[in-house]
């Protein structure tokens, strides 16, 4: 009966503690556009509200491409009693920056995403625009060998941040493969420019050089503006002869122009809201973090869209699932704080008076009768110990030494540990070293110095080896295909479990499967 009263006021007072935690840490987000891909990083960042340690309650305001809004929105969620503001710069213009400057001012960390002004900031984390533009032009020098192809650059607007980088790679891109003609026109990230300057090109090629039109690239700072250039080549009777490449690989956007034949390829632009969320909580709480998070994405194509397809629609699901399930708790709990605060005192203040009278009683009973059997007690061990026939008894309950187990060294139990944690987890292709020394009670830079001494690899090294190992059995034990296997071993690609798998064995999975069936 005690405990159950002891349990019940457990939960009660769990619950208490619930409705009267310590308030979230509140992150306004100054938004500077619309478009799939910033819903997606609004929604992701929603989403990650209640996904770590810390709570935080998020608030977003989206200036739509106007400056002057924007900078208003600052200086107004910075009276709010906000924690961190995270910004999305529109342009890097001198309304911006003061009004960055004043937020910094006031005591409150700034957060830079996607875009840098020349204001200071506490850290900037998106993506690593340099390497876009890069990757891009490095993919049309690839599909493009031997053609001597026209490359036209249709830039975003170049007084942001990402459109200049974007130009920067792709620019030095263009000058490793001199065999292509290449021409950049400056825009400003509208559909109807990037129109204009694909019209006017297919025009020139026409009247000029006709035979061209199947050699030429065109290449856009977002799909969005692809979709001008696509409006183009349909508008002019050339589809499928210009080929079209964007950045961005939204589900709704370049991921379904590059699946129906629109574009040849887009540029997977990441988001990762949660990642925002993450550095915010770092800074707020004192964490260790870097000043510039650079995040890379890659190339999609038609090889592999359907994939990333249906990562990319599923994880935008979950996200949708875990905003509307925090909206719920929110107002779940928000009603559940105001109708029972005062009933739940009353219940708590009648439970620790039924408690403490239990208490007291049981304590008064448990004296009488620990009195009673340490009474009989000591008769008993009086007869044991003069007993000889009991004495010898007690060997029957003695385990004989050369029976015990055999022990086993800290080193031993850590790497049965580790290795029990990696295999449970091993189809994760997110795993981190953090995740395993959280599983088996060591930080990472205990995890690493311990794999180390014992392995002479590290912890990642250990991780993919492992991978590799059960790949190998799996590839020679079972009917699997090399896909199945890479996914389930833990490789995002079957690419990239091929091209480690060699390095491990010297040979392509295919290989190894083509000579074990030789046998």
């Amino acid at each position: 009966m005690l405990k159950k009263l002891i349990c019940l006021l457990v939960v009660v007072l769990a619950l208490t503690s619930c409705l009267e935690s310590e308030n979230p840490y509140k992150i306004a987000v100054a938004q500077c556009s619309k478009g799939p891909w910033r819903e997606k990083v609004n929604k992701e960042m929603l989403a990650a509200q209640h996904l770590y340690e810390h709570d935080v309650k998020v608030t977003i305001a989206n200036s739509f491409d106007s400056p002057e809004l924007q900078a208003r929105q600052i200086d107004s969620l910075a009276k709010t009693g906000i924690d961190l503001m995270v910004v999305a710069p529109y342009e890097d213009i001198q309304i911006i920056n003061d009004a960055i400057a004043r937020v910094l001012k006031a005591g409150i960390p700034v957060v830079s995403f996607d875009r840098k002004t020349s204001a200071d900031y506490t850290a900037f984390i998106g993506g690593n625009n340099v390497e876009a533009g890069l990757i891009v032009g490095q993919y049309i020098a690839s599909v493009s060998r031997g053609e001597r192809p026209l490359v036209m650059e249709i830039t975003g607007l170049l007084s942001s941040t990402p459109a200049l980088e974007r130009h920067i790679g792709f620019e030095k891109a263009m000058k490793a493969f001199p065999e292509a003609e290449y021409i950049c026109r400056k825009s400003d990230w509208s559909s109807d420019s990037s129109c204009y300057y694909a019209t006017q090109l297919i025009d020139s090629l026409r009247r000029y050089d006709n035979g061209r039109l199947d050699k030429t690239y065109i290449f856009c700072h977002n799909d969005g503006m692809a979709t001008g250039v696509y409006k183009a080549v349909v508008e002019q009777n050339v589809e499928g002869r210009v080929k079209i490449l964007g950045i961005d690989g939204m589900p709704a956007e370049g991921l379904e122009y590059v699946k129906f034949g629109h574009q040849v390829a887009t540029y997977h632009y990441p988001t990762h809201g949660e990642k925002i969320i993450r550095l915010a909580l770092d800074i707020l709480t004192g964490k260790p973090y870097e000043r510039e998070n650079p995040l890379l994405g890659f190339v999609v194509t038609p090889d592999n869209v359907d994939l990333v397809t249906t990562e990319s629609v599923e994880l935008m699901r979950q996200n949708d699932h875990m905003v509307t399930i925090h909206d719920k708790l929110e107002a779940y709990f928000g009603l559940y704080n105001t109708q029972h605060k005062v009933l739940i005192g009353s219940f708590i203040a009648i439970i620790l008076l039924v408690v403490a009278f239990v208490m007291m009683w049981r304590a008064y009973i448990q004296t009488r009768k620990a009195i009673r059997q340490r009474q009989t007690l000591n008769e008993e061990e009086t007869l044991f110990y003069t007993n000889a026939d009991s004495r010898t008894l007690t060997q029957v309950f003695e385990t004989p030494k050369n029976e015990l187990p055999a022990p086993k060294s800290q080193n031993t139990i850590f790497a049965e540990k580790l290795n029990e944690a990696i295999r449970k987890n091993m189809s994760n292709p997110n795993l981190k070293m953090d995740d395993l020394g959280e599983e088996i009670g060591l930080s990472r830079v205990q995890l690493y110095r311990k794999v180390k001494s014992i392995t002479g690899l590290a912890p990642l090294e250990l991780l993919r080896k492992i991978r590799l190992q059960q790949g190998y059995v799996l590839l020679t034990t079972t009917n699997k295909t090399i896909g199945e296997i890479a996914f389930e071993v833990g490789f995002n690609t079957p690419g990239y479990f091929s091209k480690c798998f060699k390095e491990q064995y010297g040979k392509l999975p295919g290989e190894l499967r083509a000579h074990e069936e030789s046998e």
